[in-house]
């Protein structure tokens, strides 16, 4: 009789949990996946993906408005929210469906309940079922996180619901400067809604590069969205349909919805951890791993959001490969965390890779910055009042590239290419070498030859 029920079982559905159980199975392993609600995780159903379709289809309005400029001629048109919505559902049915079928295909089961821990080696399922595994691996993701507690909380939304509303909101409240905060008011504002960002920060897009953060702002404004910053929402009232949001400083604004889209917490609540003894990281909440993804518990191992390291898909879904190559294939993998390119799907949209130009100021001696703000081509034509950043920020001692930062349409499809070149350590003069593709947007990463400032620390006395 086999020691345990299963080689592995994986709590959590989402792209890091799958990827490993699949992974897994395909090394001859025993899998059993839980996921109480849909397979597919934060990203498929209510993240990533149903965001990405829903700024495609906020950025038709500015198609239409530009066609003119190039001699489109186009009639009465409408929108409308509820078929949006609807088609959205249709498409995240489909992927989440291939989740499933792929996961099923490699070999694994799936069980569709809550999974708790009761000791190191043994699940209970919401079912009562009890199941022994020789690994346990944690993929539970995030959950929105509210902030502190305000009265009138219980009014506002969060990006899980804005998802499904059952209709547009005319005028919408949002609190936060991130990725999600600023990716909807773009969406709301594509459709016709007037937004309010509401920020405690001095600027929007904490951690990103100042140049950036001041650029976004910039534009955002420009398309008619309200930021305001310093602030933070300190009541909400509801009159009927309406709310009032009232901030920090006196000032209050009205409005048919408010959203808060302050961060993500890890979901690591109710899981058991305690009692197997999973530690957690006091420093972010996650769950406490190592660079093998290997918590306080020999056998339990947690990837993805709920570790809360970098809270990206793709990273989720490297650590879920990494694991299952490590434990199962008999090939130690590490991911390497450092020069994960990102992007924010805001409008402008945003693309990075590298360092910002304030932390390589910090760790290098000699810091070049390269940088070009210009009317992208299609705006001479179209008549809008929108410019493109472009920024490189490169080592003045080796030449290396350190970072690269585009603000623009295409910004991430440019990102992504450029990161491979970063992640090899390119230099400026690889850069240079480099015959430029035109007309592009992108050709200003390759024809940039005078540096827009050089920075060199000098050494303590």
């Amino acid at each position: 009789m086999a020691e345990f029920d299963v080689d592995l079982f994986v709590i959590g559905g989402g792209s890091g949990g799958v990827r490993a159980a699949r992974i897994a199975a395909g090394y001859g392993a025993k899998v059993m996946v839980a996921e109480e609600c849909r397979m597919g995780g934060t990203c498929v159903i209510r993240g990533c993906v149903p965001k990405k379709l829903f700024v495609i289809g906020s950025h038709v309005h500015d198609e239409i408005e530009d066609a003119v400029g190039f001699g489109w001629s186009i009639g009465q048109v409408s929108f409308d929210w509820t078929t949006l919505v609807a088609n959205k559902d249709k498409e995240i049915a489909r992927l989440e469906g291939a989740y499933t079928s792929n996961v099923e295909k490699s070999g694994a089961r799936i069980v569709k309940t809550r999974a708790v821990l009761e000791d190191t080696h043994t699940i209970r399922l919401a079912t009562g079922e009890k199941v022994t595994a020789k690994y346990i691996l944690i993929a539970t993701g995030g959950a929105p996180n509210h902030g502190p507690i305000v009265p009138g909380i219980e009014h506002v939304i969060s990006s899980n619901e804005a998802f499904h509303l059952k209709e547009l909101p005319k005028r919408i409240v949002i609190q936060g400067g991130g990725y999600i905060a600023l990716e909807f008011a773009g969406i709301f504002a594509g459709f016709g809604s007037d937004v309010t960002v509401i920020y405690r920060g001095d600027n929007i897009l904490r951690g990103f590069d100042e140049d950036v953060r001041k650029h976004v702002r910039a534009e955002m404004e420009k398309r008619g969205i309200t930021i305001i910053t310093g602030r933070t929402v300190a009541k909400i009232d509801k009159h009927g349909r309406d709310f009032t949001t009232h901030l920090s400083d006196g000032s209050s604004i009205a409005s048919d919805q408010v959203m808060f889209a302050i961060g993500r917490h890890p979901n690591v609540r109710g899981l058991g951890l305690e009692t197997a003894g999973v530690a957690i990281n006091p420093a972010n909440g996650g769950i406490q791993v190592d660079g093998w993804s290997k918590t306080s518990v020999d056998n339990i191992y947690a990837v993805g959001d709920v570790t809360h390291r970098t809270n990206l898909t793709p990273v989720a879904i490297r650590e879920g490969h990494a694991f299952a190559d490590t434990v199962f294939g008999k090939r130690p993998v590490q991911v390497d965390h450092a020069t994960i390119p990102t992007a924010v799907f805001s409008q402008p949209e945003v693309g990075t890779v590298g360092l910002t130009e304030e932390e390589a100021r910090a760790q290098f001696s000699h810091v070049d910055i390269y940088k070009t703000d210009f009317r992208p081509i299609k705006a001479t034509m179209s008549g809008r009042d929108t410019r493109v950043l472009m920024k490189l920020v490169v080592d003045g001692a080796s030449d290396r590239v350190l970072g690269c930062h585009i603000v623009g349409d295409g910004a991430a499809e440019i990102t992504q290419a450029v990161a491979i070149a970063v992640k090899m350590k390119a230099t400026k003069a690889d850069f240079d070498a480099t015959i430029a593709l035109h007309p592009t947007a992108s050709e200003e990463l390759v024809t940039m030859r005078t540096p827009t400032a050089r920075h060199v620390r000098q050494a303590a006395e």
